[in-house]
């Protein structure tokens, strides 16, 4: 989407029209949001606290955008108040990730205010903000400040002290983004976790891009150039590039090189812009590596260009289109026969290995997901919608997708109780507790004792250097994380798991379940698999092909 293609409503026509807007003017702004927020997709998902290499906070939130713009992209709809729940509707089945969700009750607020209105005038437009605010603080059932939430909040009272001076839209707007500024930059004073790691919001920063976007588009500024940043080269998630290829988006091209002078980051970033899409650079150790997508005719242009600013070292290029068309058929589960009447499971899961193991369990259905790939809800919703029963128990097995699962809960006739597990460890323990032809209320209940009993642990390469929880981190080493805390750094693989082990008290426990990724060869995983047995000779160890990505081991001790 370029930014020539915003043609819905072009600036001067709203530069004229700033006391009211209607239904084609909301959705070229929403479509102006949609581009900004894409250009920086990237710097949202590095506002990570943790520094593990599955930020997705830009990615969750620019998928539930993308959603909502997908609703109306072919409507002509005039009434804003009809454009404005379609908007809604779209964010809420598109909606991924906690920060997703909460964007979908943002817009369900906004659109709710704009009932049986033709267009929005600034009294209203003020109103919308405010119950987009209510509804996204309802919609959390512990709401806390320095978060999304608190910039909506900055946000709507900001508009409301704007509104006691103005009755111009654009005015407004341009008050509100700089409000969204300060509050994303006041996040840290209010969550000290945030102010530990380093980081703002991320939820609060995509917030305010989305707000920025549309004003940008007003003021006549790009909105397909990203801010120039770097990130370290672990963090970068070239996987994610692959979710959808735009048209003209023909190759991939990855070039690692050592700059001879200081790297002009505007200038570099300016320069590629002109040849594709989907541009990120990471820095590692004196090397950068840059990506782009780029049509056909320009596919050795990066690579032309990168050797003008010092020595390449190494280069990737990779076909978009045959790589998608040639995409092998998933692996078929053999998933349970669900009866009526009987109690079906769903689980979320990041790895095939984990698919399989979860479906020879019981289970009646799998929705792929985990870190960096959150599920929407219509993905869950459409999991057991058509199941031909009404007992439904959801297992999330990620803190980011619980409450997607909990929307989903709400769109259907059907009883559905959702198992807050957070992690693959709780959601096979909790799976354990199924007997489809019991009492789905009691198997609620032995779930949730079962998911308590289970501690767990993942391991994961550090992609930035920190100090958090009293744990100092160099970017490159292995850290383990236990129960979702970080609680050591070590050089190697095997000396992370020890010491979380070591943390989790397994000396009081019985059985250590490893579930191997992606990212780590067979033969380090036996070798690692031996020590822990030779460390833990009394307990039963386990091994299993998980297939997660990012992480190197996901641990369940017992």
């Amino acid at each position: 989407m370029n930014q020539t293609e915003l043609s819905t409503l072009d600036r001067g026509q709203f530069q004229q029209s700033t006391t009211a807007l209607d239904g084609q003017g909301l959705k070229t702004l929403v479509e102006a949001a949609l581009q900004w927020l894409k250009a920086n997709q990237q710097i949202v998902n590095s506002l990570n606290v943790f520094p593990v290499p599955d930020g997705d906070t830009g990615t969750n939130m620019l998928l539930t955008l993308q959603a909502a713009y997908n609703e109306i992209a072919q409507s002509g709809e005039r009434n804003i108040g009809r454009m404005a729940h379609s908007i809604a509707q779209g964010a809420l089945m598109g909606a991924r990730g906690n920060s997703g969700v909460i964007l979908s009750q943002l817009l369900r607020g906004f659109a709710r205010t704009m009932d049986n209105l033709d267009t929005m005038d600034a009294n209203s437009f003020v109103q919308a903000l405010a119950e987009s605010r209510n509804t996204a603080y309802k919609g959390v059932v512990r709401p806390v400040e320095g978060t999304i939430l608190t910039v909506a909040k900055d946000i709507a009272y900001a508009a409301e002290q704007s509104l006691q001076k103005t009755n111009q839209l654009n005015v407004i707007l341009e008050d509100i983004v700089k409000a969204a500024d300060v509050s994303v930059r006041h996040t840290p004073e209010l969550l000290p976790i945030l102010k530990q790691a380093g980081v703002v919001d991320s939820g609060g920063k995509g917030l305010f891009f989305i707000l920025e976007g549309m004003l940008r588009f007003i003021q006549n500024m790009p909105l397909d150039t990203a801010l120039s940043t770097v990130v370290p080269i672990a963090a970068m998630q070239l996987e994610e590039t692959m979710e959808a290829v735009e048209p003209g988006q023909d190759f991939e091209i990855v070039v690692d090189f050592i700059p001879s002078n200081p790297l002009d980051l505007e200038q570099f970033y300016k320069d590629l812009s002109e040849m594709g899409t989907s541009i990120q650079l990471g820095e590692g150790d004196g090397m950068y590596r840059m990506h782009i997508h780029v049509p056909t005719e320009k596919r050795y242009e990066p690579i032309d260009y990168t050797l003008t600013l010092g020595t390449v070292t190494k280069v990737a290029i990779e076909n978009l289109i045959a790589q998608m068309n040639g995409q092998q058929p998933q692996e078929q589960l053999n998933l349970a026969v669900v009866e009526p009447g009987h109690v079906a499971v769903i689980a979320v899961s990041p790895g095939m290995g984990i698919s399989r193991i979860f479906a020879s369990l019981g289970v009646a259905g799998i929705v792929e997901g985990g870190q960096t790939m959150n599920p929407s809800t219509e993905q869950i919703l459409h999991a057991f919608e058509n199941l031909p029963t009404d007992q439904i128990i959801i297992l999330p097995n990620n803190k980011n997708i619980v409450l997607a699962a909990q929307t989903a809960a709400t769109m259907t006739v059907k009883k559905v109780a959702v198992i807050p597990t957070k992690s693959i460890p709780q959601g096979l323990s909790a799976v354990l507790c199924l007997d489809p032809e019991g009492d789905m209320d009691d198997i609620v209940a032995d779930m949730k004792s079962a998911m308590a009993e289970v501690e767990s642990g993942e391991i994961t390469v550090a992609t930035r250097s920190i100090e958090i929880n009293g744990v100092q981190v160099n970017q490159g080493e292995v850290i383990a994380l236990l129960n979702g805390q970080l609680v050591a750094a070590r050089p190697n693989i095997i000396e992370a798991c020890l010491e979380l082990l070591n943390k989790a008290n397994t000396n009081d426990r019985e059985r250590i379940t490893l579930f191997y990724g992606q990212n780590i060869t067979k033969n380090d995983v036996n070798q690692i698999v031996d020590q822990i047995r030779t460390a833990y000779p009394m307990h039963e160890v386990e091994l299993h092909e998980g297939g997660q990505p990012h992480y190197q081991f996901i641990i369940a001790i017992e």
